[in-house]
């Protein structure tokens, strides 16, 4: 049974698209924590009315607008069949979702470990709905972006292309090691290479 060669770049970009519409909105909810824990009422109960901000929260902050700017990239690079010099090979990519995954799961466990219950007794408020969203997009983020992991990895194993474009373009007589760094393939005999 082949696959496909269209069908896992194909999924690679949506997720990449669900992921970045995951940040978007988790960018927006940590930057409505922030605002609100910086301009407290001087009668909030909440730290006694006094302005602070969470850590865990600027951290997933990072994560968003991180993840806003290596979303598209890869996205323009697998989409658009464009290669970068120095970040273009499936294992480059490997190693940006290996530290956005880590960043996005320290984030979540940590918040999660602050706020665990937050639905059981204080729904009533906005802040409260506003750290539970921001729960929930933090996780949904960490699986999509574990998904990612997965389909790269199944897109680099089926295809024996870790060292070569992440983009999958096989534009030379069905070549999928062809580079338009190197204007030849990995594996062709060395008679043949330009």
């Amino acid at each position: 049974m082949t696959m496909d060669p269209y069908v896992l770049p194909t999924v690679r970009v949506a997720l990449y698209v669900v992921l970045w519409l995951f940040s978007v909105v988790l960018l927006g909810l940590t930057a409505a924590r922030i605002h609100y824990t910086e301009h407290l009422p001087a009668f909030d109960p909440l730290n006694n009315g006094h302005n602070f901000y969470d850590p865990i929260v600027a951290e997933l902050l990072v994560c968003a607008l991180l993840t806003m700017v290596w979303a598209p990239l890869v996205v323009h690079m697998i989409h658009g069949r464009n290669e970068y010099k120095f970040l273009s090979k499936v294992w480059h990519e490997l190693v940006g979702l290996t530290i956005l995954w880590i960043m996005w799961l320290v984030g979540a466990a940590v918040a999660t470990s602050i706020w665990p219950n937050l639905p059981s007794f204080c729904s009533q408020f906005k802040a409260c709905r506003v750290l539970d969203a921001m729960l929930a997009f933090a996780w949904m983020g960490w699986i999509v972006i574990t998904g990612l992991m997965v389909s790269t990895l199944l897109y680099a194993t089926a295809n024996r292309s870790w060292q070569e474009p992440a983009h999958g373009a096989w534009t030379r007589d069905g070549d999928p090691r062809f580079s338009s760094y190197s204007r030849t393939s990995a594996y062709s005999a060395p008679s043949q290479r330009a």
